[in-house]
């Protein structure tokens, strides 16, 4: 399961309910200051969705999630085996559309990294979960095992602020490598977010583009070409949603550095396995899910 979108940060905005169901979204900062460098948000949300599936579509970030509602994730990539795992996992930067189940979404409890802000609490190269949902039980042994009961514990005890203390002391304690971004990977994903040519960046951070790719496939999770792509179709995504009317898509073409656009349509269908035109949201807000029928 992928819960993307919403908040700057690349954190799952509050999901849509049912007709007189009200959702609970509860999103704050990390209370631990050596953890706001590494992570935008973490929250809580509960929540029911008419449709029975939905695409989730990449945004380039690492995310945490566990499924309070039941013991189980999954995402299913439009070519490929489906991913499943335990209820709780690790969802690595994606680079392809995936479906999703809504129905692991009644409950979750979510962390958004920052850029480079998974990278300490993985036991190797974030580009080893590039693609992929993997279980904590894997990454972290029985910490990872154990963290939903012990997450379930404290929402009983306490309600959802006490699951986000407790996620936050599991993290504070998985840390494997110092809680300190590398600047210059910082700066690159920066950079490419804001559509800079790889070349460019390279140059600018003093780096050769082999050393530029391999530390930002070893901490981003994916080089900087791939990044800069997905970064590119965020941008589209938030300016299709903060527009009036319909989207003029060769205008937009041009402003979010697409060569044309037959070169846009050619990427949207790549990145999110639909064309422009089919593309509707769940809200304005949640840009990286999209209901589909049945």
């Amino acid at each position: 399961m992928a819960r993307t979108g919403g908040p700057a940060t690349g954190g799952p905005a509050a999901p849509g309910a049912l007709a007189g169901e009200r959702p609970v979204a509860l999103t704050v900062r990390p209370a631990a200051p050596a953890l706001g460098p590494l992570i935008g948000a973490l929250g809580y949300v509960e929540g029911r969705f008419p449709h029975s599936a939905e695409l989730a579509l990449p945004t380039g970030g690492a995310q945490l999630l566990v499924n309070l509602d039941g013991d189980a994730l999954s995402s299913s990539p439009l070519r490929g085996a489906d991913r499943r795992t335990g209820g709780a996992a690790v969802q690595g930067p994606y680079s392809e559309p995936a479906l999703i189940d809504p129905a692991q979404q009644r409950a979750v409890v979510w962390v958004a990294f920052r850029p480079a802000g998974a990278y300490p609490f993985l036991p190797a190269p974030v580009s080893a979960v590039r693609d992929q949902l993997v279980g904590l039980d894997e990454l972290w042994g029985t910490d990872g095992a154990v963290l939903r009961e012990r997450l379930l514990t404290a929402r009983a005890a306490d309600g959802p602020r006490a699951c986000l203390r407790e996620l936050e002391r599991t993290l504070l304690r998985q840390a494997g490598r110092p809680l300190e971004p590398d600047p210059a990977v910082r700066l690159a994903a920066a950079l490419l977010d804001r559509g800079t040519p790889v070349g460019e960046v390279a140059d600018r951070l003093g780096r050769t583009p082999r050393r530029l790719s391999r530390d930002c496939a070893e901490q981003l999770g994916l080089t900087p070409k791939r990044y800069a792509r997905v970064r590119r179709f965020q941008r589209l995504l938030r300016r299709v949603n903060t527009g009036r009317g319909a989207p003029d898509w060769a205008a937009l073409a041009a402003d979010c550095g697409y060569h044309d656009q037959a070169h846009l349509i050619h990427e949207f269908r790549a990145l999110a396995g639909i064309t422009p035109s089919a593309y509707a949201p769940r809200s304005p807000l949640e840009r990286n899910h999209v209901p589909l029928a049945g």
